[in-house]
């Protein structure tokens, strides 16, 4: 009896204690949780797995994506190929959630910034959507005022209402230049167009034929040496410099006459035809004993008409990879009456197409001919070319700068490709400028004509040897200073800046931008560099994976990207981008880097996907 007393007390002070747990019946009515409300309420965190293509010389790149998509709560899967073609065989195969991709407005369109790679059957297209296609040939017709606003939707819909790619950056454009061999003032570096090389000089003279020139390139396996059959970096550069073209770019990416294969261009009113007069100062070029040899047959209208009919014909040769860009061509002829241009008025005033195709000449329009073989400029006998397009069309001079409207022999293409492309057998046919023929071993048999200051002779694993085209512009300022040029392929940018350190190449063209300090500390070379039209970012797999259906896991990786802490570890030597047209039109959209949005579209996934 005697242990009541503290039996009670004991009840009482452990009752005091958990007060504050204790609770009535309303209480519990109102809190209750029962397994199945937990588990409703609880989020997965699980990282989410994500497989990033990538090819090895971006690691830079890959590691600064890998840590944000980690903390943003992925998990990263790497998918590193060694060279582009075995990037491009991952991508086409569909092994990839999000693949580090680059792309370069080489012509300083907006369009072509757009139409090859979002485009329904674009060349490199893989996406499929309506508005997408519609806000792409609105913009194409429409002047740099009005395409503004239209090109602003179309980034709208493409990166943040879709969630098609993931941009990270604009980058500089650079090349560094052994001053002590090359002139510098001889070495342009334009925004847009690849390197010209018949411009470049030794500083002694004497040395132009003596000795080659030396560049690299990182792709040693060519696509094409056929222009309309390859647009990408191993064949950009050399194209542009084995075919002339119509009209060229400047640097600053303004269209122009000079270095081309027209004395003079215009447009008539309405936008849809274009004139081109025609010099008859360049011959092709073809490789004999692996030399190369003028063949003496001009460059002429004929090729012309041939060479840009075929590079809009998606049908005209397998694997055509850039019919897209010149889907815009309704057709192309010779003109031979010369009183119509005169009837002819010049876009927005300014005189008839026959005064502007007259301006600067020495001497004046006499006669039109058909055959270039009977045009004599000094006699006062041309040939004008006619090119219509589908619609007012402005944008389609820049794709006339392009490498893959580069003239080829229509005499020469006709008498090699002769497959039927429908039935076309890579195992038996061989094309027109198939790289096999131009690499050394027993399959040798060049059969290129250039129409531009270079033909390659040929090439293997470790370089390129091209030799001046004998009939481009004999004696006139545009004719090839240095008569051999050596591409040396060197994929390992470290190696490449080694190589030009030790003067094994005069110069390396695309400086990555890591490597501008090393640059700038060595007295012998100079750099270079402006803001150029490439631009990185991220583009998503469409068919065959999550990311494909899902906009939140799309959108998920989108706002997970920081553009400034990859503009910090690039030193400032990269530029904020939106999408592909960032470089050519400021829209004012921008990325921002958003934890918060990262999660919401997780969850929002995750819930989905349960």
């Amino acid at each position: 009896m005697k242990r009541k007393p503290l039996l009670i007390l004991l009840i009482a002070l452990i009752l005091v204690a958990s007060g504050c747990s204790v609770k009535t019946k309303s209480d519990v009515a109102g809190n209750q949780s029962t397994p199945k409300a937990e588990a409703e309420n609880a989020v997965d965190q699980t990282p989410v797995e994500i497989e990033l293509l990538a090819s090895s010389s971006s690691e830079s790149d890959v590691n600064i994506i890998r840590d944000q998509l980690t903390k943003n709560g992925f998990n990263v899967k790497l998918n590193l190929q060694p060279d582009y073609g075995s990037f491009k065989a991952q991508q086409d195969a569909g092994n990839f959630d999000i693949a580090l991709s680059s792309w370069t407005t080489v012509t300083g369109n907006p369009d072509y910034a757009v139409r090859s790679l979002f485009k329904t059957g674009g060349d490199y297209s893989i996406l499929a959507d309506p508005e997408i296609d519609q806000l792409i040939d609105k913009a194409a017709t429409e002047t740099p005022e009005q395409y503004k606003e239209t090109y602003k939707q179309f980034e709208q819909r493409l990166v943040f209402d879709k969630a098609y790619i993931a941009p990270l950056y604009i980058s500089l454009k650079s090349q560094a230049i052994n001053k002590n061999i090359l002139n510098p003032a001889s070495v342009r570096l334009s925004k847009s167009r690849a390197l010209a090389w018949e411009s470049i000089d030794f500083n002694d003279t004497s040395k132009r034929d003596k000795e080659p020139l030396l560049l690299t390139q990182a792709a040693s396996v060519l696509t094409s040496l056929d222009p309309i059959k390859g647009n990408d970096g191993s064949i950009n550069q050399l194209n542009t410099n084995m075919y002339v073209r119509l009209i060229n770019l400047t640097d600053d990416d303004q269209i122009t006459s000079e270095g081309s294969l027209s004395h003079n261009h215009t447009i008539a009113e309405g936008n849809s035809e274009y004139y081109f007069l025609l010099r008859d100062d360049i011959n092709f070029a073809k490789i004999e004993d692996k030399k190369a040899v003028d063949t003496g047959e001009r460059v002429g209208a004929d090729d012309v008409v041939f060479s840009l009919l075929r590079a809009k014909d998606k049908n005209s040769v397998p694997d055509h990879r850039t019919y897209s860009l010149h889907e815009h061509i309704k057709n192309v002829e010779i003109v031979t009456d010369l009183s119509s241009l005169d009837k002819i008025q010049q876009a927005g005033g300014g005189g008839s197409v026959r005064e502007a195709l007259e301006a600067g000449l020495e001497t004046k329009i006499k006669e039109l001919v058909a055959d270039k073989n009977q045009a004599d400029n000094k006699a006062g006998k041309y040939q004008v070319v006619k090119l219509t397009t589908t619609e007012p069309f402005p944008q389609v001079l820049n794709y006339l700068g392009h490498q893959s409207a580069g003239i080829v022999s229509k005499k020469q293409v006709e008498s090699i490709n002769t497959y039927d492309v429908a039935t076309f057998d890579v195992n038996k046919d061989v094309p027109y400028g198939d790289q096999n023929t131009v690499t050394e071993g027993p399959q040798y048999n060049n059969t290129l004509y250039a129409s531009g200051p270079y033909i390659l002779s040929s090439k293997n694993d470790y370089e390129a040897t091209f030799y001046k085209n004998p009939g481009y512009r004999k004696g006139s300022e545009y004719e090839p200073k240095i008569s051999t040029v050596k591409v040396r392929f060197i994929a390992d940018a470290d190696s490449a800046l080694s190589a030009l350190r030790n003067s094994e190449i005069h110069l390396y063209y695309g400086v990555p931008e890591t490597k501008y300090d090393i640059v700038k500390g060595d007295s012998k070379l100079q750099l270079q560099t402006i803001e150029s039209n490439g631009v990185t970012y991220l583009l998503f797999n469409t068919k065959g994976r999550p990311v494909a259906e899902s906009e939140d896991l799309r959108k998920a990786v989108l706002y997970s990207i920081n553009q400034d802490e990859i503009l910090a570890f690039y030193n400032g030597n990269k530029i904020k981008a939106t999408s592909t047209v960032s470089p050519l039109v400021k829209t004012g959209n921008e990325l921002v880097a958003d934890p918060a949005k990262v999660q919401e579209f997780l969850n929002k996934y995750r819930s989905a996907s349960n």
